[in-house]
């Protein structure tokens, strides 16, 4: 079991970085902060180059958390809010991702919120530093409820920013 927590960790937390890079540093053939801000902002989420900003620190926040297993709760939490955004602009296209739908940041919020319930297993920095009653039930549902709370505000925020705007 100990590897497979390991594994997914690192999984996550490694594809969780990338997502980050492309937004913050145009790496992976992503547009930086500037061209994702600009995307952004046709999705209501204004202004966009400084939430591009805190979307990559959310989303490198939470792979760091991932990978050391350190405070993976709250990695969990922070993946989760960050995902539920993401999938928020792709909600009309449906779940699948080869239609343009929502499915990769359900994937990757879900197993963040596998690891929030089970904590992220011996070989981590919860565990190495004492801190493995940090996970289980209920700091996993605290974990859902924060990610959650997280996501929806700007999601809700972006919605009213929409609903304002001229019809084109």
């Amino acid at each position: 079991m100990e590897i497979g927590l390991l594994v997914l960790r690192l999984l996550l937390g490694g594809l969780l970085f990338g997502h980050a890079a492309q937004k913050m540093f145009g790496w992976f053939r992503g547009h930086g902060p500037d061209g994702t801000g600009t995307v952004f902002e046709t999705w209501g989420f204004r202004p966009g180059k400084p939430l591009v900003i805190l979307a990559a620190v959310c989303e490198l926040t939470a792979a760091a958390s991932m990978v050391l297993g350190l405070l993976t709760a709250l990695g969990a939490a922070i993946a989760l809010g960050t995902m539920l955004v993401a999938g928020s602009v792709n909600v009309s296209k449906g779940l699948w991702a080869q239609s343009g739908g929502y499915e990769l940041p359900l994937v990757y919020g879900g197993l963040a919120m596998g690891l929030g319930f089970t904590g992220p297993g011996e070989w981590s920095l919860d565990h190495a530093f004492g801190l493995s009653e940090l996970s289980g039930a209920g700091w996993g549902s605290a974990a859902v409820a924060l990610g959650l709370a997280a996501g929806l505000i700007p999601i809700a925020r972006a919605a009213r920013e929409r609903r304002s705007q001229p019809a084109s």
